[in-house]
């Protein structure tokens, strides 16, 4: 299996590219930071195929916080997501995403497009579902 999982990593490398960083200053806090679970990125728009580049493949537990200019996963198992707000095609709820499926709307799913072109689709669940309108507030009144 782990060797597998090596492969599909391998295969991904080049869709995936180098994975961005977060900048150094960060615009205005919007909202949070929320608690709750960093389900995976999976490459849009199919919801099953996670993504093994990196440590992207491993959930993990996560902060979740809004900025001005785009959202930031501080994840405690593995490397902070920054996904620019330049970059999201799409910001909705859905009851599925990497092989996690789960009652009505219960993950928060941002669709972005890497720097390769490549869109990715990665989902969080949040401790505190009530959370999920603030979170996507400010995308959806521009």
């Amino acid at each position: 299996m782990m060797l597998g999982w090596r492969r599909r990593g391998q295969r991904q490398a080049a869709a995936v590219g180098e994975i961005p960083t977060t900048p150094e200053q960060l615009r205005d806090l919007v909202f949070g930071p929320v608690s709750g679970v960093y389900v995976g990125s999976t490459v849009a728009p199919h919801w099953q195929d996670r993504v093994a580049v990196g440590d992207w493949g491993y959930r993990a537990t996560v902060n979740l916080s809004r900025y001005a200019d785009g959202y930031l996963m501080e994840r405690g198992r593995g490397n902070p997501m920054w996904i620019a707000d330049d970059r999201i095609v799409e910001v909705r709820r859905a009851s599925k995403l990497a092989g996690k499926v789960m009652p009505g709307d219960g993950l928060l799913v941002l669709r972005w497009e890497l720097p390769t072109g490549t869109v990715v689709d990665t989902g969080f669940r949040a401790d505190d579902k009530t959370t999920y309108r603030k979170l996507m507030d400010k995308r959806e009144t521009e």
